[in-house]
């Protein structure tokens, strides 16, 4: 089963556009959403633990630690899927130095076996290569798995005290699938 919602990044969008080059400098990374968005899916497995599971033939195993499996395409258009163990104990600094580790020693054939194991769930980035939304396939043993929409430049009402007005806002589409057997549709729904 699937949930999409349209989100609007816009106050994200500015705080990374404002905070990227002092970053760089202090920390020598580049911010990129993905640390961002990853760090929110983090916390958000902290709210919504049940999701967090995984099916071994009739069992649920609840997972104490958050490893959060993070989709990266190789070289050669294949997809590869890294795992940030106890995503849920990094702060952004921490978070975008594993992402950026693991996507440039994915792209460099690097990884070792232990860095694509034990995920607890996964995130893939479609808007990367311009799709809007995506369908992303779970990745067993996990029940659910997240797709991250290409960042667009769109009008949308903006409700303020004074009424409504049409401004320009950075929206995306979030994908969540999952499995119908152990997740319903009010947590995948909530979750997202």
């Amino acid at each position: 089963v699937q949930s999409f919602i349209e989100v609007d990044v816009t106050n994200i969008w500015n705080w990374r556009k404002k905070n990227k080059d002092a970053f760089e400098k202090r920390e020598g990374e580049k911010l990129t959403f993905t640390p961002i968005f990853m760090e929110a899916v983090a916390k958000a497995i902290k709210d919504f633990p049940m999701i967090n599971i995984s099916v071994d033939g009739d069992k649920i195993i609840k997972r104490k630690n958050i490893n959060l499996g993070m989709a990266a395409a190789l070289p050669d258009g294949n997809l590869i899927v890294p795992v940030i163990k106890n995503a849920d104990q990094l702060n952004l600094v921490g978070m975008a130095k594993k992402v950026n580790d693991l996507a440039n020693r994915a792209r460099m054939n690097k990884l070792k076996p232990d860095d694509i194991q034990g995920g607890t769930y996964t995130v893939t980035n479609v808007g990367t290569f311009g799709s809007i939304m995506g369908t992303p396939i779970i990745n067993q043993p996990q029940v659910a798995i997240l797709a991250l929409g290409a960042i667009r430049k769109v009008p949308a009402v903006i409700e303020t005290p004074d009424g409504d007005f049409i401004g320009i806002r950075y929206k995306m589409f979030l994908s969540h699938s999952y499995d119908h057997r152990v997740v319903n549709g009010a947590l995948g729904g909530q979750f997202v």
